[in-house]
């Protein structure tokens, strides 16, 4: 069947280059487009794991930039910040952060942030 398809190419080719034709023939195009449509067909699964990814790594950066703020604050004792002012940069927008026990930690030990966002949950903090 391949020996067949290449061997009409072949034909049509010769047949073209005689006869002073320019231009691809209805096979080639019909190929070309077959061709494109596996790549598309491979391409939009790939993008949309690399999209649901994305928004996890996110929602997990969210947990554990807050729980390092948090812990910042617990350990600076000189500063007026506390861990529920701490977080707050952290709240807003897509992704929210909060206490995983609802309540601020009083020692580093106890920090354990959650986010969700994206339909998704995170967690990070030396307490979780």
């Amino acid at each position: 069947m391949r020996a067949t398809i290449k061997n009409y190419i072949e034909a049509a080719n010769r047949r073209r280059e005689e006869e002073g034709e320019e231009g691809f023939s209805l096979i080639e195009l019909i190929i070309v487009v077959v061709i494109l449509g596996i790549l598309v067909a491979v391409a939009i699964p790939i993008f949309s794991n690399i999209q649901a990814t994305a928004q996890q790594n996110a929602v997990d950066a969210a947990a554990a930039d807050a729980a390092v703020a948090v812990a910042a604050a617990l350990a600076d004792s000189s500063t007026t910040t506390t861990p529920a002012t701490a977080i707050a940069p952290y709240t807003g927008g897509d992704i929210t952060v909060a206490f995983k026990s609802g309540t601020a930690p009083t020692t580093i030990d106890g920090v354990c942030m959650t986010s969700s966002g994206y339909s998704k949950t995170g967690q990070s903090g030396p307490g979780c």
